[in-house]
């Protein structure tokens, strides 16, 4: 049985490359993918370079820890170093976090993740990409999640913009220039 999932992916080593790989992989690996536009944000927790940030949605018959297996083997495969800090620079970070309607912990993995409600680098654009589609423990969309985050944005110092990025000759960034977060 197929499963609904949205991940997060992020980099802020050589992101234009690795930004790529990731998703030529996720293409290659899972067939046609959603992509939200990809963003620009500041390094949180650490002092860095800035990462590009996105959300892809697919459809999968692995379980979350196969799932979870495949995209660790994809980051390390890249670059990533195991073991590596939290809060550090890295050439490609890919976070479930949603399978299906899942909760709690599943083959190690926490569903669903919370940096969703945590960073607006993950939920801007799953707002974007998935506005009507609703958190499984709150029940809320993520559009309202993004509105009702959006007030508290400032205070957060979050601070994160859409960018201008091609894949596969197609431009992601839909929302240059609209403030919105949502379309």
């Amino acid at each position: 049985m197929q499963a609904q999932v949205y991940l997060s992916l992020g980099s802020n080593i050589d992101r234009d490359h690795y930004i790529v790989v990731a998703l030529d992989a996720l293409a290659d690996q899972f067939g046609e993918l959603e992509i939200s536009s990809v963003y620009e944000s500041e390094s949180v927790g650490f002092v860095g370079d800035n990462f590009y940030n996105l959300v892809v949605g697919l459809c999968t018959e692995l379980s979350v820890g196969e799932l979870s297996g495949y995209l660790k083997a994809l980051e390390y495969r890249h670059g990533r170093q195991p073991h590596c800090a939290r809060f550090s620079s890295r050439t490609l970070d890919i976070d479930i976090l949603t399978y299906a309607d899942l909760t709690g912990s599943v083959d190690g993995v926490t569903l669903p993740r919370g940096e969703i409600l945590e960073n607006a680098f993950v939920l801007w654009p799953l707002a974007e990409l998935a506005p009507g589609g609703q958190h499984p423990l709150l029940g809320t969309s993520y559009e309202t999640l993004w509105r009702n985050y959006s007030d508290r944005y400032d205070r957060r110092g979050q601070l994160l913009w859409p960018v201008s990025f091609c894949w596969r000759g197609s431009e992601l960034s839909r929302l240059m220039g609209n403030g919105t977060g949502v379309s």
